[in-house]
């Protein structure tokens, strides 16, 4: 799915004080870890967009069914 030919840098923004722990750790190639990171999270958006592309649930239906996961993990957390 993803081929190496062609980057592209991406200026991102981190905090101070995240900046100061990074640089703590100079051997850790943190490109890496960001481009790792990116592809992870993309991978999970386009396994919920293949799961999801054929629902016909409404707005409501997702909100109930987001409703009953919580109270859900709350009683499991409880015990």
């Amino acid at each position: 799915m993803f081929t190496r030919n062609t980057m592209v840098n991406i200026t991102i923004v981190i905090p101070d004080d995240l900046k100061k722990l990074i640089d703590k750790h100079p051997e850790i190639n943190w490109s890496e870890v960001a481009r790792q990171a990116w592809k992870e999270k993309v991978m999970q958006l386009e396994l919920l967009n293949q799961l999801t592309s054929k629902s016909h649930a409404t707005e409501k239906d997702i909100e109930e069914l987001a409703a009953l996961l919580k109270k859900g993990i709350a009683k499991m957390h409880e015990r």
